[in-house]
């Protein structure tokens, strides 16, 4: 027997929509589209679920109905290089109606909460010099989308 863990994502009726999103974004792939069977919850023909892999990861996505919402205590982190890599994420995910919201924290158009962060961040939190740490802690609270070399600058006292 084999185990393993999948990310299950449940929408209003655009998990299709939603997995062509990120998987344009983060060089993902569909690896299944399920459509609704006859006598199934939704018209038959129409998309049930979408399997879906980003960065290595499994993750499912269901048209499960009006009665899901997705709350703010999850999230998809994505750690990111570049400042550029930044801005086109989160330029993708927040347009058509996603929302920003603090420390690299955004809400796409399906209600998914992201967090953007360039991965030097955690570096930086986690440095033993306690006062470079909290300059950056500091920047970053400071901020919607991170901005790297601002980061960069209040960690190293500038």
């Amino acid at each position: 027997m084999t185990t393993s863990l999948t990310t299950f994502l449940t929408y209003d009726g655009q998990a299709e929509e939603a997995a062509t999103l990120y998987t344009s974004l983060l060089g993902g792939t569909v690896r299944q589209t399920i459509r609704c069977p006859p006598g199934g919850p939704a018209p038959e023909g129409s998309v049930l679920s979408v399997t879906f892999e980003l960065l290595g990861h499994s993750y499912i996505a269901l048209n499960g109905g009006p009665t899901f919402e997705f709350g703010k205590g999850f999230s998809l982190m994505v750690q990111v290089e570049t400042q550029s890599e930044i801005d086109r994420l989160w330029s993708a995910l927040t347009e058509n109606g996603g929302q920003e919201v603090q420390c690299g924290w955004l809400t796409d158009r399906f209600g998914v909460s992201w967090q953007i962060v360039p991965r030097q961040l955690g570096t930086m939190l986690g440095d033993s010099d306690r006062a470079k740490a909290g300059r950056a802690m500091q920047a970053m609270m400071g901020m919607k989308k991170l901005d790297l070399a601002r980061l960069q600058a209040a960690f190293d006292g500038g």
